[in-house]
């Protein structure tokens, strides 16, 4: 009996601690949608952070209460009956994978072990979550052929409340029904059949208001999203209409900050937006939406499911070794493995908890599309039999603290997982001339669009950047990163006589000067290519652009950058 009594307590205080966390998580949603009102983007980045960190500090009440009110809490033995006590509570609940996840960190907190069997945790979903909604809608039905196409529009809009005022809200609208026309086929009439499905809340991300939806038209369909922005008088207006495969993926992109939405029901959302995102997991949209702890179980249970339908072994990953981390993948997944080294060799100065910091750093910053996002695991175990011999010894001979094993596994102490991209020196060793255009085109956009977000990337190799599958280069190594309004740009000086030409110390350089003109040199050992750099992007080498940049940032005048291209914009020279 006192064992029963004891389950049922924690179980229900597990419950109870899931939902005070979603509280707040809504909450924080809810005032996104205030702060984009009021254009108060400081109070926006603020909740941002806020958000990220109220999961763990959540499961870290929760873990203290149940220790406090349940002496024996850690006993393994009660465990199966807790996690059978906490299904029942989950039966009618409106977020239980949720919920599911966080009782597997409650577990892991109170038990304090490294491996755990399937009697204690959630290994796999257990309460459905198919055909789950609120007590409202998760998405609203319009009728084009009732309504008209400019009443329907109209319409969506008023749905959403928005207590702050348009600028030309009627010249958008017709602009937006004109592409939607386009989109029918001939000869672009309304049919009965069409509808449009618009997810109930905005989704919102930096100084932008998504509408996303989608257009079903008989047998057809295709997704939509419509960002809102704000003029400089804090008047909203439609920025584009966005369709498409193209237009659309980079919206759901890991290396952007999460979406803020206002969701009872997480896995409907996700569910409609896996109709517009076929090519995004369920893992990367969970964590597009702010749930990157969801995120994380649902990646490992693809893991792990992947690892028992493949055979090919964790090898060290393409591209040349980092002095910072060790990197290795599996071939036949599309995602790269990262482990802190025991030891950094000179010039490194730096140790394992500034590089974790500088992580956590760039979750919490604005990564503009130019940063990749990871997901953070402690005491993960591989198969020893399908890790590569060479890896292994790289492994034991640069992250041997990290490591320990267990019969046929080997057991990682902490790493990051994150997309794998082509290392830029490597896709320009094998790129065409056209495509070594493009790229460096959008090497110094990625440059330019981290600088606006007040990121300067220290360490400019091209080793340290990465080109994806639609070409767009992606920074990945962030143990250099400063903030440019810390740096000092200088011009550099010219010497005053044969003596100063060649020494290598006549000018003095502070820890955190920074020489532009000087960065190609380091960038490119191909002169071509740093020609190229040069003739596309001479205002990254100009210290006089840094620093009205600096001046920029201090007056806090924001540059935001857009995850679509302005050929698609209504107004792209603003209104």
């Amino acid at each position: 009996m006192h064992s029963e009594k004891s389950t049922e307590r924690i179980a229900r205080e597990v419950v109870a601690g899931f939902d005070r966390h979603f509280d707040n998580f809504r909450k924080l949603s809810a005032f996104a949608k205030v702060c984009f009102e009021r254009s108060d983007w400081t109070a926006l980045s603020n909740i941002h952070r806020e958000r990220i960190g109220s999961f763990d500090q959540n499961v870290q009440n929760t873990v203290a209460v149940i220790l406090a009110e349940v002496p024996n809490a850690n006993d393994e033995a009660l465990w199966p009956a807790v996690k059978r006590a906490t299904v029942l509570k989950l039966l009618d609940h409106r977020q239980p994978e949720l919920a599911e996840t966080f009782y597997n960190s409650v577990v892991c907190r109170v038990l304090e072990r490294t491996y755990y069997t399937n009697k204690y945790l959630f290994w796999r979903q257990a309460v459905a979550t198919d055909f789950l909604d609120g007590v409202l809608p998760t998405y609203r039905v319009y009728y084009p052929k009732d309504l008209g196409l400019r009443t329907t529009l109209q319409t969506i809009i008023d749905d959403f409340a928005l207590a702050c005022p348009w600028a030309h809200l009627g010249r958008d609208l017709r602009v937006v029904a004109r592409r939607i026309l386009e989109l029918l086929p001939p000869p672009n009439e309304l049919r009965p059949s069409l509808q449009v499905h618009v997810l109930s809340s905005l989704f919102i991300r930096g100084h932008a208001a998504y509408i996303i939806g989608r257009i079903r038209n008989g047998s057809d369909q295709f997704a939509f999203a419509v960002p809102i922005l704000k003029d400089d008088a804090g008047n909203m207006y439609l920025d584009a209409f966005l369709s498409g495969t193209d237009e659309m993926t980079p919206l759901f992109s890991l290396s952007r900050s999460y979406f803020f939405a206002d969701m009872e029901v997480p896995a409907a959302f996700v569910g409609f937006l896996q109709t517009a995102f076929p090519t995004r997991s369920t893992a990367e949209l969970y964590t597009c939406l702010g749930l990157q702890k969801q995120g994380k179980t649902l990646f490992y249970r693809e893991l792990d499911f992947h690892l028992n339908h493949s055979t090919d072994r964790f090898v060290i990953a393409q591209g040349k070794r980092g002095m910072v981390m060790c990197v290795f993948t599996l071939p036949s997944f599309p995602w790269v493995f990262k482990l802190i080294r025991d030891h950094f060799d000179p010039p490194k100065d730096l140790d394992r908890r500034q590089v974790r910091a500088q992580y956590t750093r760039v979750k919490m910053h604005d990564r503009v599309g130019r940063m990749a996002d990871v997901w953070e695991y402690s005491d993960v175990a591989l198969p020893l039999a399908r890790v590569d011999p060479a890896l292994l010894i790289e492994l034991r001979d640069k992250v041997g603290s990290l490591l320990s094993f267990d019969d046929d596994k080997l057991i990682i102490k902490h790493l990051y997982i994150e997309r794998r991209l082509v290392p830029l020196d490597v896709y320009l060793e094998r790129a065409n001339e056209e495509q070594t255009r493009q790229v460096m085109l959008d090497f110094g956009r990625a440059i330019r669009e981290l600088a606006t977000a007040n990121l300067f990337a220290g360490d400019l190799l091209l080793k340290n950047f990465g080109v994806n599958r639609l070409g767009r280069v992606v920074f990945y190594d962030y143990d250099d990163i400063i903030a440019v309004d810390a740096c000092v740009f200088r011009r550099l000086p010219t010497p005053r006589d044969e003596s100063e030409e060649v020494s290598n110390d006549w000018v003095s350089v502070g820890p955190r000067d920074i020489f532009p003109e000087e960065l190609p040199k380091f960038m490119f050992s191909d002169s071509d290519i740093r020609s190229l750099f040069l003739e596309m992007h001479a205002e990254l080498v100009d210290p006089s652009w840094w620093i009205r940049l600096q001046e920029t940032i201090a007056a806090g005048r924001s540059v935001e950058t857009q995850p679509y291209s302005d050929a698609v914009r209504f107004h792209p020279r603003g209104l």
